[in-house]
């Protein structure tokens, strides 16, 4: 069976307004633009058919996804795994120079140097494997499709990491807005492709015999 992977950016922050590296835990809330926007995220996902919900334990991601699964009557799973990528050293810093590392990092890790580390945070290798293992997890449950919510940085790598029609040259050319959605199905040698990236068709080919079920953003 194919399963369809719903990966959700959470509603605008405060610190979404002043491009902060903001990382870890409780994190901001959502602005009351930002609950507008994950109430519009979760109405525009009633008619899928979802099986499950995921968060990351922030709670910026937390209430997005209760949106989410509300016309559902789904609870949210709650996982550490699903958290943006670590800030470390370089936490809720505003200025150019930690913007450039924490993305510059982020870029050696999309080129394959996983083992290069944030300053004062997780190595790329690391920074995968916890959200590999979450998407391990639903895959297990026997789930079609699922709604994972997550964190811009975040969904950006593992989404270039993960599925074989993706690259940094095609999605770097792509925004991911506050409660944007990046839609993967699996399938095909590559394990994962995209399907959708927020407003853009990603061109694929679906992998034959199927069954599937009906610019650079700052991260947080």
């Amino acid at each position: 069976m194919t399963v369809r992977l719903h990966l959700v950016r959470h509603g605008q922050t405060p610190s979404n307004l002043v491009s902060a590296l903001d990382t870890a835990a409780p994190g901001a809330p959502l602005t009351p633009e930002g609950q507008r926007q994950a109430r519009a995220v979760g109405e525009a996902l009633a008619a899928e058919p979802l099986d499950a919900v995921y968060a990351s334990t922030l709670d910026r991601a937390r209430a997005t996804a209760a949106e989410v699964a509300r016309p559902h009557g789904l609870d949210v799973q709650v996982r550490e795994g699903l958290r943006e990528v670590q800030a470390g050293d370089l936490e809720m810093r505003t200025d150019p120079d930690a913007v450039h590392r924490y993305l510059s990092t982020m870029v050696a890790w999309a080129s394959g140097d996983l083992d290069a580390v944030m300053p004062g945070g997780e190595s790329g290798r690391a920074t995968l494997d916890r959200f590999d293992a979450v998407v391990d997890e639903l895959l297990g449950t026997g789930a079609g499709t699922v709604a994972a919510v997550s964190h811009g940085a975040m969904i950006r790598l593992w989404a270039l990491t993960r599925a074989g029609n993706l690259d940094a040259a095609t999605a770097g050319r792509w925004s991911l807005d506050n409660t944007g959605v990046v839609t993967l199905e699996t399938g095909g040698s590559t394990g994962w492709y995209a399907t959708r990236w927020q407003d853009e068709v990603v061109p694929h080919t679906a992998p034959a015999g199927g069954d599937g079920p009906g610019g650079e953003p700052l991260p947080v």
